[in-house]
C-alpha cells in the first residue's frame, strides 16, 4: 500500500505543479498570455499526472481486496515485481492514450478566438477554440475516458463489493472493525477524487456549470492532493505517535515558559 501510496502522492505533486503556478500568476499577478505550446504542454502533463491517479487508486483497491479477502496468499501475489509491473503498466498506459490525444489535437486550426474561460488549460476550453471538425476527436476521447475513467471505477466498485462480502461474512466484530479501518482511508479517497472528476466531467456543459467547474476542479486540482497525505498519515501508527510526541513537547515547553 505505501509503495504506491508513494507514487500517488507523487502524482499529486506533480498534478498541482503543472497548474497552480500559472493559476496564482493569473490571480495574483493578473497573467493572462500563454504560448500555445505551453497550453499544449500544460494540458498534456495534466493529463497524464491526473489520469495515472485512477489507474494506481483502482491499484491500490487490488492490494486492499487481496489483504482482507486472501490475506494467506497476499505475500506471493502482491510481490515487489507485480507492485512494479502495476506502476509501470499504469504510467505506460495513461502516457500512450494520452498522447495519441495531444497528437490530434495539435493538428487542429486555432484561427478564431484565443482566450480560454479558465485557470488552466483544460481539454474543454481549449477543443472550444479550434476551429477544425472535433467529431473524432470527441469520440476518440469518449473511448479513451471508457479506459481511464470508468474502467477503473468500476473495478475499483467490484473489488470494494467482494471486500464488502467478506467483512460481513467475519464472525469477530473486531475482525470486521479491522478490516474496515484498512479500507476507509483508501474509501475516503476513493469518493473524493472520483465523485469531483465524474463531476467535473460528466455533467451536462453550460455557461453556469462552466463557472461552476472551474471551482470544482481545485478540488482535485489543489484540495486532493493535499488532503491524500492526512487522510493516509492519520492512518499510520508511527505518525500518530510522532504528533502526539511533538504535542506533548509543545505543552511541556509552554508549562516550563
Amino acid at each position: 500500500m505505501f509503495f504506491f501510496l508513494k507514487h500517488l502522492s507523487t502524482a499529486d505533486i506533480l498534478l498541482t505543479t503543472s497548474v497552480v503556478p500559472m493559476m496564482l500568476d493569473i490571480i495574483l499577478f493578473q497573467g493572462d498570455i500563454l504560448p500555445f505550446w505551453g497550453c499544449i504542454m500544460q494540458l498534456y502533463s495534466f493529463g497524464i499526472f491526473g489520469f495515472v491517479q485512477c489507474f494506481l487508486i483502482a491499484v491500490m483497491s487490488f492490494d486492499r481486496y487481496l489483504a482482507i479477502c486472501h490475506p494467506l496468499r497476499y505475500s506471493s501475489i502482491m510481490n515487489p515485481d507485480l507492485c512494479l509491473q502495476l506502476l509501470i503498466g499504469s504510467w505506460f498506459l495513461v502516457s500512450v492514450l494520452i498522447s495519441s490525444e495531444i497528437i490530434v489535437i495539435i493538428q487542429f486550426d486555432f484561427c478564431g478566438l484565443n482566450y480560454i474561460d479558465h485557470f488552466f488549460c483544460d481539454f474543454g476550453p481549449v477543443v472550444e477554440l479550434a476551429t477544425s471538425d472535433i467529431s473524432i476527436l470527441m469520440l476518440q476521447d469518449f473511448v479513451i475516458s471508457i479506459c481511464m475513467i470508468f474502467s477503473p471505477f468500476a473495478f475499483i466498485i467490484m473489488t470494494y463489493f467482494s471486500i464488502s462480502i467478506t467483512i460481513i461474512k467475519m464472525s469477530s466484530r473486531y475482525g470486521r472493525r479491522k478490516a474496515f479501518s484498512t479500507c476507509s482511508s483508501h474509501l475516503t479517497t476513493v469518493c473524493a477524487y472520483y465523485g469531483t472528476l465524474i463531476t467535473v466531467y460528466m455533467a451536462p456543459s453550460n455557461e453556469s456549470t462552466s463557472n461552476i467547474n472551474k471551482y470544482r476542479s481545485l478540488l482535485y486540482i489543489v484540495v486532493t492532493p493535499v488532503m491524500n497525505p492526512i487522510i493516509y498519515s492519520l492512518r499510520n501508527k508511527e505518525i500518530k505517535r510522532a504528533i502526539q510526541k511533538i504535542k506533548n513537547h509543545v505543552i511541556q515547553n509552554g508549562r516550563e515558559r
